[in-house]
């Protein structure tokens, strides 16, 4: 088949083109921007003609964009999209029911939920590593120089970090939760309550349906307004957009800070002035070439995974699975679907158990690496890019 790229500055993209090209496809790019996603009559004469020009048999972007929806529904084109983001709004606009479509979502709860609605052009499809890519990699680190011995099945290693996490911390300045400077001590108690509330509960989230009772209070502190094309309703993005942010960024600087202060903790994040004792902070990282070797180089890696993603494995894990290091993560239900918790990874369950796993894997360095290597092996497997293509135009 030949596929039209939807190019764009997303994740995945050289590692999405070369499993299409390895299985076979012919691939033809079309650069474009994720700033006007929905409608514009030029970047819709311009896709046009490069399906005329192109001839592709599909299209394919990470993430769904409703204008190229829009564009491949006119000319009668298979649009097939893969989203990795979490929240995504655009997946409640109304063009996702245009036949011409095919949504891959990577969590399988919110999958049952179009399900349920007898939505049939959103479906199911985890994310992938490219583990081929990442094995290259750890001949040289990012730097240059040697990466260090050892193989993807898990030999002696050089760690430069005992715990590790690659991530934003949501503190950016004037985050959306921030900025709600006028609401009334009734509501702030409110949220404080409901927020607490979640922090404790792993597996299920329940803010948006709590959000009615202060939903004008919100509104008036901070005005979000569904799209016109859009089926979302305020509750939503208000959870998922403003409180489930604010919940995870507590969530990770409450369970970094736990962790600092009995472990020696690395942290690469947005953030260069967020600093604990015990923690040293290294910024951003590179996503292709140094975040690979940190999780390889870390004994352990933690994910704390967004709130708003309901049930999926997130890309980080799969990033840090592919990359041989160990994962200790959230729990999150689509890991039992392929993976073994004490035998490809961990998962704690609260911050008491978090601590007592890092303490335990930190001295018991044979069994941790030999699930490292377990990991990787299943994420070679069945869990690369490869799989997914093939899986996508089965």
């Amino acid at each position: 088949m030949k596929i039209l790229f939807i190019e764009w500055n997303s994740f995945g993209n050289a590692d999405m083109k070369e499993a299409l090209a390895l299985e076979g496809h012919a691939v033809a790019v079309f650069p474009f921007s994720n700033e006007a996603p929905r409608r514009g009559e030029e970047i819709e004469r311009e896709l046009a003609d490069a399906m005329h020009r192109e001839s592709p048999d599909a299209v394919f972007s990470f993430n769904y964009f409703p204008v190229i929806s829009h564009v491949c529904k006119k000319e009668d084109i298979r649009y097939i999209s893969w989203i990795y983001d979490s929240p995504y709004v655009m997946l409640y606009s109304y063009t996702v029911i245009n036949p011409c479509n095919t949504i891959y979502v990577f969590d399988k709860e919110l999958y049952m939920e179009f399900h349920k609605a007898g939505i049939t052009t959103v479906r199911y499809l985890p994310m992938a590593v490219n583990t081929q890519r990442l094995d290259k990699l750890w001949e040289t680190d990012a730097s240059g120089q040697a990466a260090g011995s050892g193989n993807a099945s898990g030999g002696p290693q050089p760690y430069l970090y005992n715990v590790s996490f690659v991530g934003s911390l949501y503190t950016e300045e004037h985050n959306f939760f921030d900025r709600m400077t006028t609401l009334s001590d009734y509501t702030k108690g409110y949220l404080d309550a409901v927020m607490a509330a979640q922090m404790k509960i792993q597996g299920y989230n329940f803010i948006q349906e709590l959000l009615s009772p202060i939903m004008d209070d919100l509104y008036h502190a901070l005005p979000l307004d569904p799209n016109p094309d859009g089926v979302e309703s305020k509750e939503y993005l208000y959870a998922q957009y403003v409180i489930n942010r604010k919940i995870t960024g507590l969530e990770r600087q409450e369970l970094i800070r736990a962790a600092a202060e009995r472990f020696s903790f690395d942290l690469f994040t947005p953030n260069r002035d967020y600093a604990l004792p015990n923690l040293t902070n290294h910024g951003m990282v590179d996503y292709y070439r140094q975040m690979p070797v940190v999780f390889r180089r870390s004994r352990i890696n933690l994910n704390i995974s967004l709130r708003s993603i309901k049930s999926g494995i997130p890309l980080r894990a799969f990033d840090i699975l592919g990359s041989g290091g160990f994962l200790l993560s959230n729990f999150q239900a689509d890991f039992l679907d392929d993976f073994v918790p004490g035998e490809d990874f961990d998962y704690y369950d609260s911050k008491e158990d978090l601590l007592r796993k890092i303490d335990y894997y930190l001295t018991h360095e044979d069994e941790r690496a030999a699930i490292a290597a377990n990991g990787h092996a299943k994420a070679a497997a069945a869990h690369t890019f490869r799989h997914r293509v093939r899986e996508m135009f089965s």
